[in-house]
Order: C-alpha cells, then structure tokens, then sequence
C-alpha cells in the first residue's frame, strides 16, 4: 500500500505541530487558571468585591480578544515560527 504525497505531509505536519499546540493549549490553560487561585487571596487582600473582580478578570479577557487580530497580522508578516516563539518567551517572562 503506497501512501500519497498528501498523506506523507499530513502526518509530518501532525506529528510536529500536535505536540506544540498541546503545549500552548496547557500554557494557556494554566495562565486562566492562575486568575481564579489569584481571586482566593487577592480579592481580600486589595478589598474587591467579586463583582470589581469579575470586571477586572473580563478586562484582562479582553485584551485576548483585542489584540488577537493586530497580533495575527504580525504573524502574517513574520512567520509562525518567530512570532509563535516571541508570545511564548514574553508570556514566560512575564508570568515569572
């Protein structure tokens, strides 16, 4: 049985880029995480009501979604590789 150019490609592709969109997806995950831990402490801490966190916690949110499409275009522009590279070092940083 003789697979198809396509087929080969395929699999290449999924085996490198499953395992690296797994990661970014558990990054992800843990940053949102990190926002309910951070209301347990914070909240009383800074004296917010859970409204004023919930309003603070859709901001940050919002901020996804603003500038996901800026941030797409620069994508575009620089390739995948690098930019997908530069969000996970700036993140890191910046979490840490």
């Amino acid at each position: 049985m003789e697979k198809t150019l396509e087929q080969v490609t395929m699999r290449r592709v999924a085996l490198r880029l499953v395992p690296f969109l797994c990661l970014l997806y558990t990054i992800a995950f843990i940053d949102r995480i990190n926002v309910g831990f951070a209301a347990l402490s914070m909240s009383a801490d800074l004296g917010l009501s859970p409204t004023a966190f919930g309003f603070g916690a859709g901001l940050f949110f919002i901020g996804y979604f603003l500038f996901e499409v800026p941030s797409n275009l620069i994508l575009e522009r620089v390739g995948a590789r690098r930019w997908i590279a530069r969000v996970m070092i700036t993140w890191g940083l910046l979490s840490t």
